[in-house]
């Protein structure tokens, strides 16, 4: 089956390392496109949960897909969140096709667009670190709580409870407004002179043009592949917001790569791009040099 072919692809909060994470229908969505420019726009891998008892293949399999596109040509950049915050020693590196960045600019058929996960505007809520790791320790406690009780009514002969997940999603919305962040967000894009501002973060895929008495600016986000499983797509000079749960075909791509290719194959494809089998993809749109802060 043939693959969609996209000049950029934006996924943000994939939790990678937490149990709510839809690891298996992120893979398959990776599976069924081909972009030129990969944005890994924070919070891919969520340390604040993980585990060393908890890191399935699936989730695995995810990081070693990512590396397969890069060595395959694809430009893969890592924007730094907030629950992936130890990347942050390595920013301004690199390896091959893939860079670990804090933001990213692209000029984008003129228009200029301005990539960062969002987790900056934590530092204006007070303690919103503290409440986050809260959330997160209560988000454990509750999916521990639901195993308990479906196994109760099981051995009672009845359907499993239907208890309430507080997601992820969740959490991030309780924690920043969203109406607040994109407020603020679209707010700094213009004051800064960017067309288009996408973000993450909060969890909540949207594409929107704003209307601001500074000027118009498109807020985009990705959304997470905690509950809404959503990504952006650039192609054709404009932004699609993709949601899985309404693509009929992703689900059955198999990627016979992931099988066929050793990691350590993967690994030296990346390192020495002139070895990889297909090198027909550059980055469409080259970063941007933003000076400002």
């Amino acid at each position: 089956m043939k693959k969609r072919i996209l000049d950029i692809v934006v996924i943000s909060d994939v939790h990678l390392g937490n149990p709510a994470c839809h690891a298996e229908e992120l893979l398959a969505y990776l599976s069924s496109i081909q972009p030129k420019t990969l944005v890994l726009n924070g919070d891919i891998i969520d340390v604040w949960n993980v585990k060393e008892n908890y890191f399935p293949p699936s989730h695995l399999n995810v990081l070693r897909k990512i590396i397969s596109m890069a060595a395959k040509g694809t430009e893969v950049y890592y924007i730094v969140g907030n629950r992936d915050e130890t990347m942050e020693n390595f920013i301004g590196t690199g390896m091959g096709n893939i860079h670990i960045v804090n933001k990213l600019v692209l000029n984008l058929d003129g228009k200029r667009a301005w990539f960062f996960h969002g987790a900056l505007f934590d530092g204006t809520l007070p303690k919103a670190k503290w409440f986050a790791h809260l959330g997160s320790f209560g988000f454990s406690v509750l999916k521990t709580l639901k195993r308990w009780c479906n196994r109760v009514f099981l051995k009672l002969g009845r359907e499993g409870y239907a208890l309430a997940d507080m997601s992820n999603g969740e959490i991030q919305k309780n924690r920043v407004d969203s109406a607040l962040f994109e407020a603020t967000v679209v707010d700094l894009a213009l004051d800064k002179h960017y067309d288009q501002v996408i973000c993450g973060h909060v969890h909540l895929p949207k594409k929107e043009i704003i209307e601001h008495r500074k000027g118009t600016c498109t807020y985009l986000n990705s959304g997470d592949w905690v509950e809404h499983l959503s990504a952006l797509e650039y192609s054709f000079k404009r932004w699609k917001l993709y949601r899985y749960h309404n693509d009929k075909l992703s689900p059955f791509y198999m990627d016979e790569e992931l099988k066929e290719m050793d990691i350590h194959e993967i690994v030296s494809n990346l390192t020495d791009p002139q070895d990889a089998d297909d090198q027909t993809i550059p980055a469409p749109y080259p970063p941007q040099e933003d000076t400002e802060d």
